[in-house]
């Protein structure tokens, strides 16, 4: 059976699983869009995949996984393992488990606070939101600066790579200058024109999500559990 990722074409993990998936090709996969703005990842039969009801899931056999780390390190450690994605020597896997961690716990979590939500949802950019983000920022780039190495785990492409660009991505959909972070900036850029096959599925998704930002989407459907909705006036 082939591999399946159920994903949200502008959703950060979502494409973040997508970029492993295909830097480990010839690795056979489908993608499965999930359309999050008709609410089908609230379902009942999208919550006997995931019962947390979010995107994306991985399928593989009728084995399903949620969250995107968890996604990323199991394709890794199955499909290629010993791979330099997701290096098995224990300091240098720490290394990337901890950007990813990082990413999770604080940068994505800052940055998709401050850009993202409030274009899809009813929150608003605060002073105390911005600081999160500048914070967040001054963090990545002091970890670039002192591990010294041309990505951001390694002197090469892994896994940890993926979800920051990702995250710093956010920032340039809304047009956020972040120039004054030198090492995070040159990062970026050299993902951007070391890794293009990957950065255009990034690019995609940006795509995407200013166009949400030029078009506010209208989601008072969903009665979202987590997220105070807004309505639209056309």
């Amino acid at each position: 059976m082939v591999l399946k990722l159920y994903y949200l074409e502008d959703g950060p993990p979502s494409l973040s699983c997508r970029q492993v998936l295909e830097a480990l090709e010839p690795l056979a996969f489908e993608l499965v869009n999930v359309s999050f703005y008709h609410g089908e990842h609230m379902t009942e039969e999208f919550g006997k995949m995931n019962p947390q009801k979010e995107i994306p899931v991985l399928e593989d056999d009728g084995f399903f996984l949620s969250e995107s780390v968890a996604i990323m390190q199991y394709i890794c450690d199955k499909y290629k393992p010993g791979n330099r994605l997701y290096p098995t020597d224990p300091k240098a896997r720490a290394i990337v488990n901890h950007r990813l961690l990082f990413n999770l716990t604080t940068y994505y979590h800052d940055l998709v606070t401050y850009t993202i939500m409030p274009i899809y949802f009813a929150y608003e950019r605060t002073p105390e939101g911005l600081k999160r983000v500048h914070r967040a920022l001054d963090l990545f780039d002091t970890y670039l600066q002192r591990l010294g190495t041309s990505h951001a785990a390694a002197d090469h492409l892994t896994i940890a790579d993926f979800p920051l660009v990702n995250s710093t991505m956010l920032l340039e959909v809304i047009d956020f200058d972040f120039s004054q972070y030198k090492h995070v900036t040159k990062w970026y850029n050299d993902f951007k024109k070391n890794h293009p096959a990957s950065w255009a599925v990034s690019a995609e998704g940006m795509r995407l999500m200013k166009n949400c930002a030029a078009n506010l989407p209208d989601l008072s459907h969903l009665n979202h559990p987590l997220h105070p909705t807004r309505s639209i006036k056309k």
